[in-house]
């Protein structure tokens, strides 16, 4: 039990009492209590009846050997990919022969070569324009505190003394783009040494360039020094090198300012953030097509000549429909539009005159992705589905055919016959909730099946539908998996994320609940037999939901997730949420933030639901102070601490986790989730999936 010391902290009249804020600290004495809790969470679900038949399923799913590429990028005549490998412990980065025979693929940079402990993984990687040579930022840790290396292509050897630090980090990300003749890069840095205070080493991100060949310290200065504190910057080179784009985000609320440098050699702003242009992307016809929300919560999109680059030159190309636009890419006679219907995606076409094309044929409630020029107006993407697995896919614009690659996934049980639902709730102030309800086939509506629901609700991401292997093996024990499209992601346009965000963020909270009752009414389950999981943004709703509604749920599992709304952005990476979530400095906001936040409303006696915490060590997202000071008052507010557990590993927020510290992560949260939803784990005999066809 955590020690309670008494400190009070006042914001706009109003006195909150912080007992466990010694535990924001990493003083010996809170790394000793963090050993001790994990000593106990150990000692707890080391004994859960199943576990080894649990971890030994998991072990085979998660090891299935069937590789997932992602990321695919194209340049010159080379096709780059990361690859997921199993039983390797992080991604590779992969050269393509063709998308039709995986044996040309050639590996060009395995992180297990770099680092064979397994904790060193690729950020992001971009080639040159021509394809020899490409740059990769490589974290480690967890940290996502990237440097950048560059790698010839044709011999996969490091270029030597070329290694520019901190181009990514945990806060505001990272990114670069290479200039025409792939002699030099501009790329987002972090201030070096002494040229900020300790405290804001991970803020005022710039834009800076680099010449191979040059030491680092040589960088010259581009963009930025009028920024906001918490920018963050995405960039991005034309195909002919003639010009690159800077889109800058304030913090994470959705805000974004454009920037196009040219030959001229000038930067050119050409949106502010009040303009509402979300995005950008060159086209192949001397355009710059934009995203935009202005008076179109929905997404428009504008085509503006590069040779006139004023956003009043602008003239909508594709204008505001039913469906949500999430992205698109222009080709030589095309734009292909990737539209978001709630959850599930489309692929719609239109001419470079707006002129409707039709729809890609993708799979049945499936997301759609990726999309990569594949020469005319051809395009490879990636389609994936609850119950289907990534497979990437060419599609034949002269022919109209969808054809599909080698690059194809397979899963370790076909569980393709899984019935899949499409269902609605009713939130508290009569809101209509999508959610996706996966059911095994013969699971009778009887009120008594293990039901896992999962969320997420913010930052303008959607929830899409996604093949998850971990799934496999509750779907085997007859249970039901339930994903709720909240208000806060993007699954109906700008309105849907913005009534989930800052102070009407308990709308999330109320949507998720409303999804919980529909299961619960619907005979899907029962509450005991409710389990609950969510992830960072997902983890505060998680514990909003034990907090708000603790008879509703019979087991919670918390994944680095927010607890204390009140001190979160005294955090670097909470300050970049403060435009999302709010900020206690502005009086409506704050008054919101407490009025949810978790850690704040936990109740002395109150019966609570046993509650699984997990917290990245080094994470640079979400602080796991938020975890400790969570499970400190939960257990401090309840006699059955043994059912409030803190498990702390020694990564991140998630991203670079290796394959084996994942496979016990995920044998855990299941172990736990079976034993108390009371589910006797019946082991399944691994059996081979038929072959991809």
């Amino acid at each position: 039990m955590a020690e309670k010391k008494p400190v009070v902290d006042t914001y706009h009249g109003t006195a909150v009492e912080d007992p466990y804020q010694w535990l924001e600290s990493n003083e010996p004495q809170v790394q000793e209590w963090t050993h001790g809790q994990n000593a106990y969470t150990r000692a707890v679900l080391d004994k859960l009846p199943g576990r080894d038949a649990i971890r030994q399923r998991i072990g085979e799913l998660f090891t299935w050997q069937s590789p997932a590429y992602f990321g695919l990028m194209k340049a010159g005549d080379t096709l780059f990919a990361l690859k997921s490998q199993p039983p390797r412990q992080q991604p590779l980065l992969v050269v393509l022969g063709s998308v039709e025979d995986v044996a040309s693929e050639r590996i060009l940079l395995d992180p297990m070569e770099v680092d064979p402990s397994g904790h060193t993984s690729i950020d992001f990687y971009e080639p040159t324009l021509d394809g020899q040579k490409v740059a990769v930022s490589l974290s480690k840790n967890g940290t996502e505190s990237g440097d950048v290396s560059v790698y010839d292509v044709a011999t996969g050897k490091p270029l030597a003394d070329e290694v520019v630090p901190r181009v990514n980090g945990g806060t505001a990300g990272g990114s670069l783009a290479w200039s025409a003749d792939g002699k030099g890069y501009f790329y987002t840095r972090y201030p070096r040494g002494t040229e900020r205070s300790g405290e804001d080493l991970n803020f005022f991100q710039q834009v800076y360039f680099h010449r191979l060949g040059t030491p680092t310290e040589k960088d010259s200065y581009a963009l930025g020094k009028d920024f906001p504190r918490i920018a963050m910057t995405q960039l991005e080179t034309s195909q002919d090198g003639q010009f690159t784009t800077a889109l800058v985000a304030n913090g994470d609320g959705g805000e974004y300012a454009l920037y196009l440098f040219s030959a001229s050699g000038q930067w050119t702003q050409i949106s502010r953030f009040e303009d509402k242009v979300v995005g950008g992307r060159f086209g192949q016809d001397g355009a710059l097509y934009l995203l935009s929300i202005q008076d179109a919560p929905r997404g428009k999109v504008l085509r503006l000549p590069l040779a006139t680059p004023s956003l009043d030159k602008a003239s909508v190309l594709v204008p505001e429909g039913q469906a949500t636009l999430q992205g698109f890419l222009p080709t030589p006679g095309r734009l292909y539009i990737v539209e978001q219907l709630g959850g599930p995606s489309q692929l719609r076409m239109v001419d470079l005159k707006g002129q409707p094309l039709g729809l890609v044929p993708t799979l049945p409630v499936s997301s759609v992705g990726g999309l990569v020029r594949q020469g005319g107006d051809d395009i490879l993407f990636a389609n994936s589905s609850n119950v289907q697995p990534s497979a990437w896919y060419r599609y034949a614009a002269q022919e109209g055919k969808v054809l599909k690659t080698a690059l194809v996934q397979t899963s370790p049980k076909d569980i393709s016959g899984t019935e899949v639902i499409r269902d609605e709730a009713v939130s508290k102030d009569g809101t209509r909730i999508p959610l996706t309800i996966l059911k095994p086939q013969g699971v009778k509506l009887n009120g008594n099946n293990p039901t896992l629901l999962t969320g997420y609700g913010g930052f303008n991401v959607p929830t899409t539908p996604g093949f998850n292997k971990a799934s496999i093996a509750w779907l085997e024990q007859g249970g039901i998996i339930a994903i709720a499209n909240l208000r806060g992601g993007s699954e109906f346009g700008e309105e849907w994320h913005a009534n989930g965000a800052l102070t009407k963020k308990q709308n999330v909270f109320d949507d998720f609940y409303a999804c919980a009752k529909l299961l619960v009414e619907k005979k899907y389950t029962q509450p005991k037999k409710l389990g609950i999981q969510g992830g960072s943004n997902g983890g505060l709703l998680m514990g909003a939901e034990l907090i708000q509604h603790p008879e509703m749920f019979g087991a919670v599992v918390a994944r680095v997730g927010i607890y204390d709304m009140l001190r979160s952005e005294r955090t670097p990476n909470g300050q970049f949420n403060s435009t999302e979530f709010g900020s206690v400095k502005d009086p409506e906001q704050f008054k919101a933030l407490y009025a949810y936040s978790p850690y704040h409303h936990v109740e002395e006696g109150k019966k609570y639901p046993p509650v699984l915490f997990t917290a990245g060590a080094n994470d640079p997202r979400v602080d796991p102070f938020h975890s400790r000071k969570m499970v400190a008052r939960l257990q401090a507010a309840t006699d059955n601490k043994s059912r409030i557990l803190l498990r702390t590993a020694g990564g991140g927020h998630g991203g670079g986790t290796p394959l084996s510290e994942r496979i016990e992560e995920m044998t855990d949260v299941y172990a736990f989730l079976f034993n108390e939803l009371g589910v006797k784990y019946h082991p399944v005999k691994q059996v081979a999936a038929p072959k991809a066809k």
